[in-house]
């Protein structure tokens, strides 16, 4: 059998997170089509006849602004030297640009094998059109690497995907039980799932001024019980996120609730608060508390 590590290399919006849900069968990261969803690398394991192969899904590489920009983009770098293959996602609707050009140049120059994936060609209409733009992308690299054309909304060539994925990977052993999907724990899930409930109902600058973090998770038998706190940067965008009469809260709740309730399959009494902690993007310290920090080999 096969296995290995495939990281997921692409800007932000490129569809990274859904083509990982797509590939598992099943909600593992949010996805959404604001920036910076994805904030931590995130494992998703795909266990079939074939072997395991085991997804590194990354955040979007994009400037970085502040701390937390620099963290975002440690984690897709320090995702490539590990991995036996790398998919560099793309937007194949258009035409490579500046931000593609800058990761072919400064995060792919590697030996380890590269296939270019062209998401969401399935909204051009002319196929001569999907040519052109895969031949922007082609040009990024001295080399003439392979090309998978998908829908990771529709799981279009899906199946493609993972055959060349093989074709590329080492012989060994799994690397995890075959019934495990992810590492992340129930408390990492529902603070992303929060999140995700946070940028789908927000706007402007609030998706990117949030952190969640969990502080009580109680498992009980018919019954988990849990307590978050949303952090934002300012006291005007935590009136925001409360609401009027705490409209906006109490449905940030409810949505992430309902959806939590699904994967663990009980009830669920989800406690949240707002509170403000200035500039957090800033610091390391604070950083490094949210969860936003390189891990130590």
């Amino acid at each position: 059998m096969k296995s290995g590590f495939v990281a997921i290399i692409g800007r932000p919006n490129v569809g990274k997170s859904t083509l990982l849900n797509q590939i598992l069968g099943q909600k593992i990261v949010i996805a959404t089509d604001k920036a910076q969803t994805t904030r931590k690398r995130i494992k998703g394991i795909l266990t079939n006849e074939e072997g395991q192969i085991v997804f590194i899904d990354t955040p979007g590489v994009h400037k970085p602004l502040n701390k937390l920009g620099e963290f975002l983009l440690d984690e897709a770098k320090v995702a490539v030297p590990d991995a036996d293959v790398i998919l560099f996602l793309v937007d194949g609707s258009d035409p490579a640009g500046k931000g593609d050009k800058w990761i072919a140049q400064n995060i792919l120059q590697t030996e380890i094998p590269i296939i270019i994936v062209m998401n969401k060609v399935d909204k051009i209409k002319k196929p001569e059109k999907v040519e052109e733009n895969l031949l922007t992308y082609k040009t990024l690299f001295n080399t003439n690497l392979p090309v998978v054309r998908i829908s990771a909304k529709t799981g279009r060539n899906i199946d493609t995907l993972i055959k060349n994925i093989y074709k590329k990977l080492p012989e060994g052993e799994a690397l995890y039980p075959e019934d495990i999907v992810t590492e992340e724990t129930m408390r990492d899930v529902t603070e992303e799932i929060i999140r995700e409930k946070i940028l789908l109902n927000t706007s402007d600058e609030i998706p990117h001024c949030v952190a969640v973090k969990v502080e009580k998770y109680k498992e009980e038998e018919t019954i988990d019980k849990i307590s978050a706190i949303i952090y934002c940067e300012h006291k005007s965008q935590k009136g925001i996120l409360i609401g009027k009469g705490g409209s906006l809260l109490k449905k940030i709740g409810t949505e992430s609730r309902l959806e939590l309730e699904k994967i663990v399959e009980k009830k669920v009494f989800l406690e949240l608060q707002v509170k403000v902690e200035k500039d957090w993007r800033k610091k390391d310290k604070v950083l490094k508390t949210f969860g936003y920090q390189q891990e130590k080999e």
